[in-house]
């Protein structure tokens, strides 16, 4: 009987150990795809026809007490978190850009979506950003060490939490 115990706590340890290497070898980054048109990321989107520029976002945002919830906005994609395609950037009109991040951290996008025009669902705020969240997200995107050395002040900017993103034309 006592043989029997031995054989089952050692059979139960190898295997733990066995899946615990399979797990820690995973590779952990974007998933992958090419954003084609028509692909969406998170929930559905809904209101494609009714999306807003950046621009007027923007304006929104100055006019409603710096949040604006339940927005559609259309806008090119010019960044792409290259660890895990947790965060993307979004070009303004005025060649600035705005941070978005995905609700509860609940999906991921592939780094294909670079370039792409994409409807994002989902709530915007104004916030001011540390210099050192400036700085873990520009090491995120595997940006040159001088420019990461280059934030030296907080930025207020637009912040987007999405809830769906699709991609396009």
């Amino acid at each position: 009987m006592k043989f029997k115990a031995i054989l089952f706590a050692a059979a139960v340890s190898i295997s733990t150990l066995a899946f615990a290497q399979e797990t820690s070898q995973k590779k952990v980054g974007p998933p992958s795809g090419n954003a084609i048109v028509g692909d969406t990321y998170g929930s559905a989107v809904t209101s494609e026809s009714k999306a807003i520029t950046v621009d007027k976002l923007s304006k929104k945002l100055k006019k409603d007490n710096k949040k604006v919830e339940n927005v559609a906005v259309k806008g090119k994609v010019t960044d792409v978190c290259e660890k895990k395609g947790c965060w993307l950037t979004i070009q303004t009109e005025d060649n600035s850009q705005f941070f978005v991040k995905m609700k509860d951290y609940a999906f991921f996008v592939p780094t294909a979506l670079k370039g792409k025009n994409v409807v994002l669902e989902g709530t915007a705020e104004r916030k001011v950003t540390s210099i050192d969240e400036q700085k873990h997200y520009a090491e995120d995107a595997k940006k040159p060490q001088a420019e990461i050395d280059a934030i030296t002040t907080p930025k207020e900017e637009i912040r987007f939490v999405a809830n769906g993103i699709k991609v396009v034309n």
